[in-house]
């Protein structure tokens, strides 16, 4: 019988790195992890593709999404909405495929009371003056933007204790090799095993 995929969700304050940590996660694109593509109304920047890095809708056509009960999760942040797709996640998670979920502690929360085994992955800044450099660094948002950030980073800070790992992101690299062993732990847990080699384990133990 093949594993079931686990569903990570990863949460952080805006600028603390979780987008780029999933995204090296996945460079080597493994076959048995996906990093989970949300809707949003929010404009698309430089850079960006529509399906890529986020599926771009309209509000409207947003609002009937949550209508029809497409979403898993959704959220209002800084005036855009933003969404995570109910049927591509259980789909892609019954093929044994990981799923990793970039959204804010809001949408964890919701994720978390429909799937309780989903594993939350909250991310922090080493300090607020680092919080604010990275923000600065991007050089996409106004100083208005960045100031709401950063009034908001608190409140959703204060969210870290609803998450099952914690995570510094002072050296990228070190943070990457906690992802990747938090990864290998879920994967490993009894259950997890006994699900995917269950037969195994009755060969084994048979007189």
């Amino acid at each position: 019988m093949a594993r079931r995929g686990n569903l990570f969700i990863l949460s952080a304050p805006s600028g603390a790195g979780k987008s780029s940590l999933i995204s090296a996660l996945l460079n080597d694109k493994p076959a048995d992890m996906q990093v989970s593509v949300s809707h949003t109304t929010r404009a698309m920047r430089p850079g960006e593709e529509n399906g890529v890095h986020y599926h771009f809708v309209d509000v409207d056509e947003f609002k009937a999404l949550i209508e029809q009960g497409a979403f898993f999760e959704w959220a209002e942040v800084f005036g855009n909405y933003y969404g995570t797709s109910r049927i591509t996640i259980e789909q892609t998670l019954d093929r044994g495929i990981d799923v990793f979920l970039d959204i804010d502690w809001q949408g964890a929360r919701q994720v978390k009371a429909q799937i309780p085994d989903a594993i939350g992955v909250f991310i922090l800044p080493p300090s607020r003056a680092e919080l604010e450099r990275r923000l600065r660094s991007r050089g996409q948002d106004s100083d208005e933007i960045i100031a709401g950030r950063m009034a908001e980073a608190q409140s959703e800070i204060s969210h870290y204790g609803e998450f099952d790992y914690l995570l510094v992101n002072a050296d990228f690299d070190t943070a990457l090799s906690e992802l990747r062993a938090i990864v290998c732990a879920e994967r490993t847990r009894l259950a997890r095993q006994v699900e995917a080699h269950g037969g195994m384990l009755d060969d084994l133990l048979a007189d």
